[in-house]
């Protein structure tokens, strides 16, 4: 596992697993799981059924005692290789990279946080009133991602 310095708003930490990459998308690509592996997140809806290119998610988050809910579409949806939410609320695109390792026995997930807009001021605004700060919720925010990848990497292993 390895995170990256953020660049900005950027986050980025990626993991490598004893997993195909099919394996590994199957999982990855299962956005009504993600409250099994990301500690931020308590539920994720996916109206309308399959998860492809334009669905829309509504995800409730929560830290400690606060929950908010959040609506992202999907921007990139390429099978076994990467799928990648925009959210509405904050702009943010959050994505999953698959690269096949060792002749594809292995893979790598990249699990990445952009913000090629920018964040939002209302949610900057937030931050700083509700979350400590935009620095403290950036490093909360990146050791999540290490955790999500930690949890899926041991969902693909069991």
């Amino acid at each position: 596992m390895t995170t990256a310095p953020s660049t900005g708003s950027d986050l980025h930490a990626e993991i490598e697993v004893d997993a195909t990459p099919a394996q590994t998308w199957a999982l990855v690509s299962d956005v009504r799981r993600m409250p099994e592996w990301s500690p931020q997140v308590r539920r994720t809806f996916v109206p309308g059924g399959a998860v492809r290119q334009g669905s829309r998610m509504i995800n409730l988050n929560h830290r400690g005692w606060m929950h908010w809910p959040t609506q992202a579409r999907v921007v990139r949806f390429e099978p076994h290789h990467q799928i990648a939410f925009r959210v509405v609320e904050n702009r943010t695109v959050w994505s999953y990279t698959l690269e096949p390792l060792d002749g594809g026995t292995r893979t790598r997930i990249v699990h990445r946080r952009e913000s090629p807009d920018g964040v939002s001021k209302l949610s900057t605004g937030l931050t700083k009133v509700a979350f400590g700060g935009v620095p403290a919720f950036t490093d909360e925010l990146r050791e999540g991602m290490q955790r999500t990848l930690e949890r899926m990497s041991a969902a693909l292993t069991s």
